[in-house]
């Protein structure tokens, strides 16, 4: 069975930084696509970034460019979330997602296109 557990969350200040891990565990194929996601309160969940663990291309959401670095150490089973120039408005719960695929969708990551999910960590930025 697929688990995935992710840490790392906190509360910083505006301009702080904060790593997130997502650790994996169950997988049959070590192909996959990992995604990182946040959800705010009363919005949906949207799509922040995503790694293909074979090669390791990732891909952004705009809003994170330049500021937060998807990662992965296969040797761990883990991905990472670098959010560095944190904002108010990254406050949210962040979820680890993955799916067995040959490749990950291009651009920023989509909720349909994961079958896995984490239970979250809570990331509160305070201005």
């Amino acid at each position: 069975q697929v688990q995935l557990v992710e840490s790392g969350g906190g509360s910083v200040r505006d301009g702080g930084s904060l790593r997130l891990s997502c650790r994996a565990f169950g997988y049959t194929y070590s192909s996959r696509c990992m995604g990182w996601f946040r959800q705010a309160p009363g919005k949906e969940r949207e799509g922040v970034a995503a790694i293909y663990t074979d090669g390791g291309k990732t891909y952004y959401a705009d809003s994170v460019k330049g500021r937060f670095t998807i990662s992965q150490d296969n040797a761990k089973n883990t991905v990472y979330l670098q959010m560095n120039s944190l904002q108010p408005e990254d406050t949210a719960m962040y979820y680890c997602g993955a799916q067995y695929a040959r490749s990950c969708p291009p651009g920023r990551p989509e909720v349909q296109d994961f079958r896995y999910w984490g239970q979250g960590t809570q990331v509160t930025v305070s201005s």
